[in-house]
């Protein structure tokens, strides 16, 4: 089968997100000029360097709202955010995160998620997550939009980084045991529970 977005798609429901996987979840949280804590999922996320260390995520706005997420929106004004991750423990608690909430509600209060005083940042972490990636606004990118959504890629620089230790074994991250929550397409998410190694090959001169 091929087909071309442009013009539309065999489906019932879009399969462009279920094509394209596991993707991580980015659990952004921010706090607004307010003092007013934020916290969303996004699983256009990802790491894109570490020399620094950055990450990246989008969001996408409906071009009827006339304004970004309530993320977008603080970290534009702070310059600041934090990376959390969802586990399968608090998974529903992520998913509840997603909602389209008033500016005015903190999402922490609203799903029953603990916060951890960040160290570097004033935007809360996620206290049930293993990692918390401390990050300070590097640039936004406008993405191309059609006639329903415009998009923002957000880069940040980590700052700190805070790793729970009982997921530190012989000086290596654990990564399995952390049960980390990725996104497949629909509704669908998947849990990282196995891992395999592989060695990138190395060019032997003649």
């Amino acid at each position: 089968m091929f087909y071309d977005p442009k013009k539309g798609h065999p489906f019932s429901i879009d399969p462009y997100k279920s094509l394209i996987f596991p993707r991580p979840i980015g659990w952004i949280s921010t706090i607004s000029k307010k003092g007013i804590p934020n916290l969303a999922p996004y699983s256009y996320f990802n790491a894109v360097a570490d020399h620094p260390p950055q990450v990246m995520f989008s969001e996408e706005a409906s071009i009827l709202s006339n304004k970004y997420k309530d993320s977008l929106t603080n970290i534009l004004s702070t310059k600041e955010f934090v990376v959390n991750f969802a586990t399968s423990k608090i998974c529903k608690q992520m998913a509840l995160s997603s909602i389209d909430a008033p500016s005015d509600i903190d999402e922490f209060k609203f799903t029953k998620i603990k916060k951890r005083k960040s160290k570097k940042v004033k935007a809360p972490s996620v206290a049930e997550s293993p990692v918390n990636l401390e990050c300070k606004l590097l640039k936004t990118v406008k993405l191309k939009s059609n006639f329903k959504k415009y998009g923002t890629i957000v880069i940040g620089e980590v700052i700190g980084i805070f790793i729970n230790n009982r997921f530190i074994k012989k000086g290596r991250i654990d990564s399995a045991a952390m049960r980390y929550v990725a996104r497949l397409g629909y509704s669908e998410y998947t849990t990282v529970t196995s891992k395999f190694k592989m060695y990138h090959p190395k060019w032997k001169n003649k």
